[in-house]
């Protein structure tokens, strides 16, 4: 039996205001300062995805995300930016904002942005570990403080931020509201990990699925192409190498037949 093509990702620490001053492990604190990202740096042979942890201590900005025609027709590049969060921890009430409680104008939306209330307009969604959310360009989001997840995006950094809580950073309040959703955010968008196996993301740019390879339910039919490995739990063995949390992997041509272990995997590919 051919053994599969796998390597693992680098990483990548990267300080944010809204961070934490110790990381959790698997992960080793690289400096004194406040640490809100881990990215695994994308390879060559499956650069469309960005996976990263957020690590949360207090609320990020309140944002949005162009898709790509946006992206392309202000020049940004070709590639927007969806993406899906999978919660691995949340503090006791701890909540993330997608979309607004009923639609609103763009004008409602700016004089909001501009005067804070923004954040009484969005819908807060209390949230723990498994909990999965699908947020599509140009949804009005934002991350609470006391949250840690896995988000799984297109490889793009085009963000449009339109509230900030009194921060000294740049906002993008023209940009992000020509971009932006005003209606609510569509239930169906949210899952969660139940189970041995199920789709979590069924989208325009990725499929996100979950599998556990040490249960019963058939693996993932995935595209002959690369898909990224990231373990939510446990460690999993692909043919003779060892995944396990805080890691992810590139792997081709994977088979149910090549893992052994008891992992909760989230495996993440592309459309191509």
């Amino acid at each position: 039996m051919q053994e599969p093509v796998t390597h693992k990702l680098p990483t990548q620490f990267v300080e944010k205001v809204w961070g934490v001053s110790q990381l959790p492990l698997p992960f080793h604190h690289p400096s004194d300062e406040a640490i809100g990202e881990v990215w695994f740096e994308p390879s060559s042979d499956l650069d469309e995805l960005l996976v990263k942890y957020i690590f949360a201590s207090e609320r990020l900005s309140v944002q949005a995300h162009p898709n790509d025609e946006q992206a392309r027709a202000m020049g940004l590049g070709t590639t927007g930016k969806s993406e899906c969060w999978v919660i691995t921890y949340a503090e006791p009430g701890a909540k993330i904002a997608a979309g607004f409680r009923e639609t609103i104008s763009a004008a409602q939306m700016r004089d909001a942005a501009l005067d804070g209330s923004i954040v009484d307009l969005l819908v807060w969604h209390e949230v723990q570990p498994g909990d999965v959310f699908f947020i599509p360009a140009g949804t009005v989001h934002a991350i609470g403080g006391g949250v840690g997840l896995i988000e799984v995006q297109q490889n793009s950094d085009i963000t449009f931020r339109l509230f900030d809580y009194g921060r000294p950073r740049e906002l993008h309040l023209d940009r992000g509201v020509e971009i932006a959703d005003t209606a609510p955010y569509p239930s169906s968008l949210r899952s969660r990990i139940d189970g041995d196996a199920g789709q979590l993301v069924d989208g325009p740019h990725f499929d996100l699925f979950y599998w556990r390879c040490s249960g019963e339910a058939p693996f993932p039919g995935l595209a002959d192409h690369p898909a990224l490995f990231i373990p939510f739990s446990g460690t999993v063995g692909i043919g003779k190498e060892d995944l396990a949390v805080g890691e992810c992997a590139v792997v081709h041509g994977p088979r149910s037949d090549m893992l052994h272990g008891d992992a909760l995997l989230l495996i993440a590919q592309p459309r191509r």
